[in-house]
């Protein structure tokens, strides 16, 4: 007895030590190794039971448990039977003993290394293990003991780690299955007397001026007045104990319903006691009166109650997730969708006393969380399911899940409820697909509801309707996704707006159209307000409240026009005729406005708030531009529709917008990759015959080929070329091949690249020459400027046709042997090497077979010659990041290569 004192003195000591900030690293190390060794000994269990029923030391009881909890995972099959049995026999009298005393989290270690034993044990050596958890259960004074027992069994035990056999994973899956029925029938019986005893004592309060406003909504979701009545019960006041047991009860089940398959075991009596829970989470009165009382007490006792919510909703979602349901569940299925609306309708309800925002604020944070959890299971999971029982009203729940959307407290939850429309518009547009013949019922069932949906999606992202909200989101932070809240918050309500637009075309259009219409006539009124100033034009606009509605104006036309360029795709395709005219109203006014802000140059006028007007005007301007771009295949539809009778209009529009783009690719960054991403866009996917002859289209040309001008931002630069090497090589749609001119094409192209390359030829003259620093950043500058614009042109051309891909070669070829000719001088240049191979892969990839076998042989012995073992450990070793590229570009070339038959 002395000896194992003196241990525990000596462990105690050990311990505080380790602990203690002054302590070294070193020490540590030692006391670790001490006490590894001594865990490893024979016989240390009997030392560690001696010291858990001796201590009050929270480090020496944890340290003993960390032993018994080795020896039962680790080395269980070595320990003597008669050993196991007094292991237990008195790890659980120590935990009855002590479980009121001990600290949480030494009460929870000991129940998981009990529930160990089980895992190894049970039935076969440890066949009361069960049964004695729900003897605890069942007596009062042990029930939270037993609950703890209960979670942590489901815990290790389903779902138990991987370092059980197959077999021992289901035999106890199976035992564990045939206790459900009992544990559920137990859980259900503790929270029902808890409710039970508490709703008599609860004072009934005075029927409500407004309670009869939902009755016939209810009613019809509850079909039983009773359940109605049931769950409008006043709900109890529990005291510290029972919220206590219950909340345990509740994450049992929240467990246990995790991994159980639902059949009749869940009953509905269990279902209903849950529902009743999930009330507490909708109880703003508990909330009002500790806030009112003010003792930390009862703000504690408000916040408990709704922790029992949430524990009830995560009950409930559980069971919502299992996608697998068996016929005789899906009564109960509907029961519960029937009592969770009631909730939903509870929370959503409007009186004099609040609005729906100001009831759903008052919540409990993660209530509101599980709740939309909730609503997203039922649309993803089970709408489909249950839109076929008449009994259900599947569109006034529309109407709730409508206000609970947009009275959402915070950002997050606004986004998260337009989720779950988006998922309900996927579910109605593939139900849509699959029932052609049913449309119209469908739509005309769900009509009213997508338009009142649309509407308020539109007004959430203006500012004229929500000002304040839309000044609270971030626009300058990106995500992850390279995205601000602002952009996320726009994106994800157009992807609504869209999938409305696809089931409700002319709806949504009617809807949309007069909206920008509104927003365009102020901005195409400017032009009236601007004045000629000393040092240019200035917007005559100054006072401080004009200038706000300016900004706000510009800002909600700048959403619209991405609403309409996001809808672009509806008007194609099968439907062109038929939608013609509206999409026709839409591009004039879009080529209308680009033209109108090219031509007065709002970009570069002055204005009375420069920060903000300046950014808003731009802003305009480019999406605008873009909206216009997202029409390009419409434009090509047009064209091919047309191009034999009355082209003229066509014509028209193209040129216009051609006259828009010119004089913005000379401004500043973001007007001018919005008009170089159009001008690519017309040359590309539009691709019409008469583009080249454009005089604008010509200008723009001469100043790419004028050596004299000043070349474009690199991005622009890549853009531009891209376009005009498009024009001249890619095939004109509904022309026959001889009528596609590319005698006059390949000429024009060749002098394209030969103007585009003039100074990259002229350094093979001097490539082999010593150069100094100065100079050979120059030349590295004219390198990557040449390359990213050729890898691009032959990128653009990879797909097309023969002919396409043998023009652009032909005019390549003389740059194609300069590239070839420099890379040995600056193999040594490991980010003028990256490029080069890059623009070979490039070659490899879109024009392997122009290039033919001789030349790809003299390409690869080059590389071969120049890779030599030291070059390449050089590149690996001390060339970082930039060296590895090289190689795997190198190993890249010669992967394709090889995989192209006939060319090694």
């Amino acid at each position: 007895m002395a000896s194992e004192e003196a241990s525990l003195r000596a462990l105690e000591s050990l311990m505080t030590e380790f602990f203690h900030n002054c302590t070294t690293n070193e020490r540590k190390r030692e006391i670790e190794e001490l006490l590894n060794n001594f865990a490893q000994q024979i016989g240390a269990w009997r030392f560690c039971l001696y010291f858990l029923s001796s201590t009050r030391n929270d480090y020496v009881m944890m340290y003993s448990l960390t032993v018994f909890e080795n020896l039962i995972n680790k080395m269980w099959l070595g320990v003597p039977s008669q050993d196991k049995m007094e292991i237990r026999s008195c790890l659980p009298k120590l935990l009855l003993a002590h479980h009121k005393t001990l600290p949480y989290f030494i009460r929870n270690k000991l129940c998981k290394v009990i529930v160990d034993i089980g895992r190894q044990d049970w039935p076969m050596f440890y066949h009361d293990f069960f049964t004695n958890i729900l003897q605890l259960i069942q007596s009062p004074v042990t029930t939270p003991l037993g609950l703890i027992m209960l979670k942590t069994t489901s815990e290790e035990l389903a779902c138990p780690r991987e370092d059980l056999s197959v077999a021992r994973k289901e035999e106890l899956r199976k035992l564990l299955l045939e206790q459900v029925q009992t544990v559920l029938g137990l859980l259900t019986g503790i929270l029902e007397s808890i409710w039970d005893k508490h709703s008599a004592t609860a004072a009934t309060p005075p029927p409500s001026p407004t309670s009869g406003e939902s009755g016939d909504l209810l009613s019809s979701l509850l079909q039983s007045p009773s359940a109605a009545k049931l769950l409008n019960q006043p709900i109890p006041i529990l005291d510290t104990d029972s919220e206590y047991i219950c909340s345990l009860a509740l994450e049992c089940l929240a467990h246990l319903f995790s991994w159980i398959p639902l059949s009749t075991s869940i009953t509905p009596s269990l279902l209903t006691t849950i529902f009743h829970f999930a009330r507490f989470g909708c109880d703003t009165r508990a909330r009002k009166m500790s806030s009112v009382n003010g003792s930390s007490h009862n703000a504690l006792l408000g916040q408990e109650r709704g922790r029992l919510g949430v524990l009830a909703m995560a009950c409930i979602n559980e069971l919502m997730s299992k996608n697998c349901v068996p016929m005789e569940f899906e009564e109960y299925l509907l029961r519960m969708f029937q009592q969770t609306f009631y909730l939903l309708q509870k929370i959503t309800k409007e009186n004099n006393a609040h609005t729906v925002k100001s009831r759903l604020e008052e919540l409990d944070e993660s209530y509101i969380e599980k709740f939309t959890d909730f609503l997203r299971l039922f649309v993803s999971v089970h709408l489909r399911r249950i839109e076929s029982y008449s009994q259900f009203p599947v569109v006034e729940f529309l109407a709730l899940l409508f206000k609970y959307t947009f009275h959402q407290p915070t950002h997050e939850g606004y986004f998260s409820c337009l989720d779950i429309w988006t998922l309900f518009l996927d579910y109605l547009t593939s139900k849509i697909k699959s029932r052609l013949a049913d449309k119209e019922a469908v739509l005309n069932r769900y009509e009213d509801a997508l338009v009142l949906l649309l509407t308020e999606v539109l007004n959430r992202i203006q500012f004229r309707y929500n000002q304040a909200q839309l000044e609270e989101l971030d626009d300058e932070t990106l995500d992850d996704d390279q995205q601000t809240e602002w952009q996320r918050y726009l994106r994800q309500s157009l992807e609504v707006v869209a999938k409305v637009m696809e089931l409700l075309p002319t709806h949504a259009f009617s809807t949309l159209f007069p909206v920008l219409q509104d927003n365009l006539e102020v901005y195409l009124g400017l032009q009236q307000f601007v004045v000629t100033s000393g040092t240019g034009h200035r917007l005559n606009i100054t006072a401080e409240n004009d200038c706000r509605r300016l900004h706000c104006s510009l800002r909600d036309l700048s959403s619209l026009l991405q609403a309409v360029g996001r809808l672009a795709e509806y008007f194609t395709g099968d439907v062109f005729a038929a939608r013609f005219n509206d999409a026709l109203t839409v591009v004039e006014r879009l080529v209308k406005v680009t033209l109108y802000g090219s031509q007065i140059k709002l970009y570069n006028i002055e204005t009375a708030v420069p920060s903000v007007l300046k950014p808003d005007l731009i802003d305009v301007h480019a999406q605008s531009l873009a909206a216009l771009q997202a029409y390009s295949h419409w434009l090509s539809q047009f064209y091919s529709e047309v191009h034999r009778q009355n082209p003229e209009q066509f014509i028209s529009l193209v040129s216009t917008a051609l006259e828009a783009i010119t004089p913005l690719i000379s401004c500043k960054e973001k007007l001018l990759l919005s008009a170089c991403h159009l001008l690519v866009s017309l040359a590309t996917t539009v691709r019409p015959v008469f583009l080249i002859s454009i005089p604008a289209v010509q200008k723009v040309f001469n100043s790419i080929t004028d050596t004299s001008a000043q070349r474009l931002p690199d991005k622009a630069q890549v853009l531009v070329c891209r376009a005009l090497s498009n024009v001249l090589l890619l095939p004109w749609p509904n022309l026959p091949e001889s009528e596609q001119q590319w005698a006059v094409r390949s000429t024009n192209h060749a002098s394209l690249v030969s103007a585009l390359t003039r100074d990259y030829r002229q350094l093979k003259a001097t490539a082999s020459l010593p150069q100094r620093k100065v100079q050979l950043e120059d030349t590295k500058v004219i390198i990557h400027q040449t390359l990213s614009v050729l890898e691009d042109i032959v990128e653009s051309v990879s797909g097309e046709s023969t002919k396409s891909r043998q023009i652009c070669y032909q005019s390549l070829q003389e740059s194609v042997q300069v590239s070839l000719a420099l890379f040995p001088a600056f193999i040594h240049q490991s980010d003028v090497t990256d490029e080069m191979l890059s623009f070979f892969l490039t070659l490899f990839q879109g024009l392997r077979v122009q290039m033919g076998v001789p030349f790809t042989e003299q390409i690869i012995q080059t590389f071969l010659n120049m890779f030599t073992r030291e070059q390449l450990a050089e590149s690996i070793l001390h060339e970082g990041s930039t060296g590895c590229r090289v190689v795997e570009k190198f190993l890249k070339i010669l992967q394709v290569v090889v995989q192209e038959p006939g060319q090694v």
